[in-house]
């Protein structure tokens, strides 16, 4: 990771339209989302739909991944490549996805349901999207990464998950991953100060059973140790005084949702 940049106002407008580009991409691979599906055609839906926006896939290349996406299914925790693999009733996906348009770069991540999910899944899925919502809330000038930090490993521990320590959010914007880190556990009051212009990525990575992982001989794939399901949600926070200012939205993928349900 590279050091802490702080971003213009100019520049955190360039990254809205980054990220609202990537947002409604995600809302695309809604609509597509569904038993049968490879997740390779998820990929290449994400490869055209960012190049016909004026964009390149952030991801593609990036240290050597093959793919736009990573896609991760069930016990993939994050950074699965794409295949010939098809989703069936029941699995959960995490899809993340990074755009670069004019050479500003957009980060966001959504696990979607495939069908009919069971109640404890779902339960995973509500309770670690609840705790990115309440860390975005801290992402504020004067907090510190500790209480973005503290605020998701509160939530999820009271439920017995397991929280991923190995993988991190980050800083964002010029490049994919700047500092400073955003870990999912830590102490309130702890860590870099947040400050206006800085942009960042909170993702919690919660395990429904241990927090232990594995990392794949692919030198991607990272699964959960036990094997049991893993969430994923990622927003893109520029920091502001008073309110965070949330770049990437999840309302295309609710609008599609909402039409499925």
């Amino acid at each position: 990771m590279s050091k802490v940049y702080y971003k213009s106002a100019e520049d955190v407008e360039q990254l809205r339209k980054s990220a609202t580009v990537l947002s409604q991409l995600l809302g695309e691979i809604a609509r597509e989302i569904r038993p049968g599906i490879t997740t390779l055609a998820l990929d290449k839906l994400a490869y055209d739909y960012i190049h016909d926006h004026g964009g390149r896939p952030a991801f593609l290349n990036y240290n050597g991944f093959p793919n736009s996406l990573c896609i991760s299914v069930n016990d993939q925790v994050v950074h699965g490549i794409p295949s010939d693999y098809e989703l069936r009733e029941g699995d959960i996906v995490s899809v993340d996805g990074g755009v670069e348009l004019n050479n500003f770069i957009s980060d966001s991540a959504y696990t979607f349901a495939v069908g009919e999910v069971a109640p404890e899944v779902d339960r995973l899925l509500r309770v670690t999207l609840e705790s990115l919502n309440l860390a975005i809330k801290q992402a504020v000038a004067g907090k510190r990464v500790g209480d973005v930090a503290y605020t998701v490993q509160e939530h999820v521990s009271q439920y017995g998950y397991g929280i991923v320590r190995e993988l991190v959010g980050h800083g964002v914007g010029y490049k994919l991953h700047e500092k400073p880190e955003i870990p999912n556990y830590g102490k309130r009051g702890t860590g870099t100060k947040l400050e206006e212009g800085l942009v960042i990525c909170i993702e919690p990575m919660i395990n429904m059973g241990k927090a232990g992982v594995k990392f794949w001989d692919d030198g991607w794939t990272v699964s959960t140790a036990d094997g049991k399901p893993s969430a994923h949600y990622e927003h893109m926070v520029a920091i502001r005084k008073g309110v965070p200012d949330v770049l990437t939205t999840f309302a295309y993928i609710e609008e599609v949702l909402n039409k499925k349900g």
